[in-house]
């Protein structure tokens, strides 16, 4: 069994996926590389696409290594008869502890305050935060990994709302609202946990930010796609919103405006990187890719 690993995968991860057969690990040519090849794993930078696909005869299995599916053509692939398969479980409380790491960061000014020390500043009385116990925290999508930011920003004394096409009604944490505008007008913090649609596409637009608290706070650790980024550049320097935190956009890496602001922390995509998610994406991986070429 020859395995094409096309994207950074920790040491662990590559070690245990080696033990399944012969690794080709982020091949220069990936074409070439994907002739003889009976599965591909990725992440969220390469592309599985159709004219890819083209260059893989004997490719059986794509596996993500993460949650979304949105950088894999599934339907390419069913048309094939190329399986798809990812690891939806392995990272999902790293992303949640994120998320509420870049609530702290945002209602403190941790970053802002990292980043003058730094340069020399002690700026103290211009750092004066906000404590999150008592705020609305307003999630969009309870999922998997919104119910655990949920349950965690509960925890610190949040009061937690959740708008979602198939929320778990069974909650004892979050209240649901219905409509979406309710949502954003109740919330001190919206934090995005939708996985990217046609219908979640730029979900946060200037529309939909008008209507959010004046001072409100937006945390996205989902998918860039679902922000109008130059709506919230233009919220967060107007001073509509008092600030955001992001770890994925629409374009990355990302080098846009956001970067201007002392208000928006930003970081590269780190959702799923921590030690233990790692373990268990590649614990995962090696369980999926198992039981499907065994197939």
């Amino acid at each position: 069994m020859l395995i094409v690993i096309a994207d950074d995968m920790e040491k662990e991860v590559v070690d245990a996926l080696a033990k399944l057969g012969k690794i080709t690990y982020k091949p220069a040519n990936l074409k070439a590389a994907l002739k003889d090849a009976d599965a591909l794993v990725v992440r969220s930078a390469t592309k599985v696409t159709g004219e890819l696909l083209g260059s893989a005869p004997k490719l059986r299995l794509v596996a993500r290594a993460g949650v979304g599916l949105d950088n894999v053509d599934v339907a390419a692939c069913e048309a094939k008869g190329i399986g798809v398969v990812n690891t939806p479980a392995a990272s999902s409380n790293a992303v949640a502890e994120l998320a509420i790491g870049l609530i702290l960061s945002a209602f403190r000014n941790i970053a802002k305050a990292h980043h003058q020390m730094k340069g020399g500043l002690w700026e103290k009385k211009a750092l004066i935060g906000r404590e999150i116990e008592g705020k609305t925290l307003g999630i969009i999508g309870y999922g998997r990994i919104g119910s655990l930011v949920g349950r965690k920003a509960n925890a610190l004394g949040m009061t937690v709302i959740a708008y979602s096409p198939q929320p778990h009604r069974g909650d004892e944490v979050a209240e649901f609202v219905d409509d979406f505008d309710t949502l954003l007008a109740r919330s001190d913090v919206v934090s995005i946990h939708s996985a990217l649609t046609e219908s979640t596409k730029n979900i946060l637009n200037r529309e939909t930010i008008a209507k959010m608290k004046d001072g409100a706070f937006v945390i996205n650790t989902a998918r860039g796609g679902i922000i109008d980024e130059d709506a919230l550049y233009e919220a967060c320097k107007s001073g509509k919103l008092a600030g955001a935190a992001l770890d994925v956009y629409s374009t990355e890496p990302y080098r846009g405006k956001l970067l201007e602001l002392d208000n928006v922390c930003l970081t590269p995509h780190l959702g799923a990187s921590t030690k233990e998610a790692q373990a268990r994406i590649g614990k995962e991986l090696v369980e999926i890719l198992k039981a499907e070429l065994k197939k």
